[in-house]
């Protein structure tokens, strides 16, 4: 499934990347012969010890030769990731058939990393997507995220950022 740059365009956030960002169930996967396959197409490691890397860090460091273009491979083992696998929706990207995250995922995602532009493609994608996102469903999933992560108290940040989207929203209708 695509996540990231390319799928917060597909989801309507217009916005500019140079990679991509994609994730596979990881359970059962053997690095080694994925490695093998993605090789076959033309993906090669852009480090070092990509193994070692992709089981510490849960993410595969590729780069495509022919293009250049690089590619996180994120590996999905939380209940959540699994779910999001199965929720994602299919889009063409330009000829290209792709499994793009749904718009409440990647809210999601983007708040669990929440660098300035994650909080600015969330607050784009509420934008967009107005009421058709299910908000109960992302906080859900975010307490849950936080409490893994041990960091409860940021639900509080996602909540004042929702808030300001609303009022905002308010404001121009």
């Amino acid at each position: 499934m695509i996540i990231g740059g390319i799928a917060a365009i597909a989801r309507g956030v217009p916005r500019q990347t140079i990679d991509i960002d994609a994730t596979i169930e990881a359970q059962g996967v053997d690095l080694n012969h994925a490695l093998q396959v993605l090789g076959r197409h033309g993906f090669e490691p852009r480090i070092e010890r990509v193994e070692e890397f992709a089981r510490q860090r849960l993410v595969l460091l590729l780069r495509h030769r022919p293009s250049g273009v690089r590619l996180n491979r994120s590996l999905a083992w939380l209940p959540f990731e699994r779910e999001a696998l199965t929720r994602a929706t299919t889009f063409d990207l330009g000829g290209v058939s792709a499994r793009i995250v749904t718009a409440e995922n990647l809210i999601v995602l983007k708040a669990v990393a929440w660098r300035l532009r994650d909080r600015d493609g969330i607050e784009r994608l509420l934008i967009g997507h107005g009421r058709s996102v299910n908000l109960k469903q992302i906080r859900a999933a975010l307490v849950q995220l936080f409490g893994m992560l041990e960091e409860p108290e940021r639900l509080a940040d996602f909540d004042r950022l929702v808030s300001v989207v609303d009022a905002r929203e308010q404001d121009q209708s």
